[in-house]
């Protein structure tokens, strides 16, 4: 009897248990153990491919979605692709509202996986009509048999995550995990992850990582939206100008803001002594650590989960270009000066 071939029917099956990482270099001197939850093994290269197939498969079942359907949605870049790559699979047309903040890399990639693209002004107010939430909403109430899938608002964000990279990090941590650490922008990722690892040991600790010039932190400590805190920051997919939907602040024990240039450095530092090649968001997570240490946070005995959302290569026009990072006044001979290359000619 001749043995079957062993394959994935496609892509979509590849979504999903991505590996628990030890951290060993870059934590050298702090208390406690660190791993990552790299999420850029996904083949979407991003955490957003668990909620993209989750929503859409959801919209399937209730008969939301129909053949030939038009998927809308608002992305800095990684649901955007994530979405992209679901709907080539399942015959949909896809149509995005991207921030201008995003990088090159990803806008080409979206453009590249068939996305109908178009690019809004970052630095607007969230009910601005040129904004990519309002520019969204006008799409899909323009586009006849359109889903807009909404993350910002919509629940099923949370729950792709409670069902699936909480019960991953519990079981690859054997229950020991009492810290997770996770950049908060849409909110879906850690409040999913949250609710699961509060529901099996409610001491763990659940820290969300913010943006300097994002109204999150302020929101959760004091109820409040102050528009007072927004300004213009470069990190994508981190912070927000509006409260979202998708966020479980309760489940979240506390927050602490990130600069731009930290991350940015922070996320080529993980690339230069961990060798994991990740995002500019995986940088503000790092950082964050590296603060919460300043503060004591973790003993000896903490196990310690960073999710690291996406992979590098989405950011090669920005904090992986030399030019970019020095454009932006980001490097500094105390904290870090670009790489030298030399051409032999």
């Amino acid at each position: 009897m001749k043995e079957a071939i062993k394959a994935h029917d496609n892509v979509l099956e590849l979504i999903g248990n991505t590996p628990l990482i030890k951290l060993n270099h870059i934590t050298k001197g702090m208390k406690g153990n660190y791993y990552a939850k790299v999420e850029g093994f996904n083949p979407g290269h991003s955490a957003k491919d668990r909620i993209a197939l989750y929503i859409i498969e959801k919209a399937e079942e209730e008969g939301i979605l129909t053949p030939g359907a038009t998927i809308i949605e608002t992305t800095s870049g990684n649901t955007g692709f994530s979405i992209a790559m679901v709907s080539i699979l399942k015959g949909y047309k896809c149509i995005l509202a991207v921030s201008s903040k995003s990088s090159k890399d990803k806008i080409d990639m979206l453009r590249s996986m068939g996305a109908q693209v178009y690019v809004c002004p970052a630095n607007v107010a969230a009910d601005d009509p040129r904004s990519y939430y309002e520019v969204a909403k006008r799409l899909h109430e323009e586009t006849a048999g359109s889903v807009y899938v909404n993350q910002y608002f919509n629940t099923l964000n949370i729950d792709a995550h409670y069902h699936t990279t909480g019960p991953e990090i519990w079981e690859q941590t054997a229950g020991k995990i009492t810290h997770l650490v996770a950049c908060s922008g849409t909110g879906g990722t850690i409040s999913g992850v949250a609710r699961y690892l509060k529901e099996k040991n409610p001491e763990i600790q659940i820290i969300g990582i913010d943006a300097y010039g994002s109204v999150l932190q302020k929101y959760h400590e004091t109820g409040s939206f102050d528009k007072n805190e927004i300004y213009p920051y470069r990190i994508e997919g981190l912070g927000k100008n509006l409260v979202p939907a998708a966020t479980d602040f309760e489940s979240i024990d506390r927050f602490i803001k990130v600069t731009d240039q930290q991350s940015a450095l922070t996320a080529r530092e993980i690339a230069k002594t961990e060798g994991i090649f990740a995002g500019y968001t995986s940088g503000a997570a790092m950082q964050g650590i590296k603060q919460l240490n300043e503060e004591d946070v973790f003993t000896a005995d903490s196990n310690v989960v960073v999710i690291f959302p996406d992979h590098g290569s989405r950011y090669m026009s920005k904090i992986y270009s030399d030019e970019w990072m020095s454009k932006q006044g980001f490097f500094d001979t105390e904290i870090g000066e670009a790489a030298t290359i030399q051409y032999v000619k």
